[in-house]
């Protein structure tokens, strides 16, 4: 961990935390979800191994792109004039894929319930509703969170981090000035970019897909877990920092 430089000005009224590679890693969904899709292609008659191996590959090179079924369609043979008929249904496929529970990074419920204890905190996090939803609740931390906001609610991908708007939205729901919050999540490009879009300090947990990603922009403080980036936190809110697993 990097420790944290002088908080200087007021503390934070809320911390506000991402939700893929920053409470769970993505990975375990994401390997969950492509499975329901090599499923799915096989009922459709195409080589389902060979999709789902494929669709893996697409994932590990970036799992936010959009396109993701249709090249890993391509890269299994399939004709690009099939592609219209076969997407909508594996895409679905991936949609409705509801794990019944997820791991958790080590430490994280009780470092959701430490700063949870002193201010509240909230979720923001990018992508389809039903996905979101789906893996935060197997994870089985909704009740340690005040308030969760899927960006896409508010306006599709437009919305998503950086874009302000869903900081702002959420911070009001949680009773605090936006640029009262303190963000913490892996992602400098998108929790990073967004607490600053705002005039809020962010904290950087350096894991999951985006652990070699630049600091750029900076955060305050980068840590390699979210118990640790926890400790930080209560430190500058004044509270005690030992964070229960």
């Amino acid at each position: 961990m990097t420790a944290g430089p002088t908080w200087d000005g007021l503390p934070p009224l809320a911390v506000v935390v991402d939700l893929d590679d920053t409470l769970y890693p993505q990975a375990a969904y994401l390997a969950g979800a492509a499975a329901d899709v090599g499923a799915a292609a096989a009922a459709a008659g195409l080589d389902g191994p060979r999709v789902h191996a494929a669709l893996v590959r697409e994932l590990a090179a970036g799992s936010d792109r959009g396109g993701t079924i249709d090249r890993a369609l391509l890269a299994a043979g399939v004709p690009a004039g099939d592609l219209p008929t076969l997407v909508p249904p594996l895409v679905a496929a991936f949609t409705v894929h509801a794990p019944a529970s997820l791991p958790t990074y080590p430490g994280v419920p009780g470092a959701l319930a430490a700063l949870g204890a002193v201010v509240p905190v909230g979720c923001l996090t990018d992508g389809n509703p039903a996905i979101q939803d789906a893996k935060l609740a197997a994870t089985g931390l909704l009740l340690l969170l005040s308030e969760v906001l899927v960006t896409d609610t508010l306006g599709g991908r437009a919305c998503r981090k950086p874009a302000p708007e869903g900081l702002r939205v959420l911070a009001a729901r949680l009773g605090v000035p936006a640029d009262r919050v303190l963000v913490i999540g892996d992602r400098p490009g998108k929790d990073v970019a967004v607490a600053a879009a705002v005039g809020a300090r962010a904290i950087r947990v350096r894991q999951g897909e985006y652990s070699s990603a630049a600091d750029d922009p900076a955060a305050w403080a980068v840590t390699g877990d979210l118990p640790s980036a926890a400790g930080l936190a209560l430190a500058v809110l004044g509270a005690p920092v030992a964070v229960a697993g």
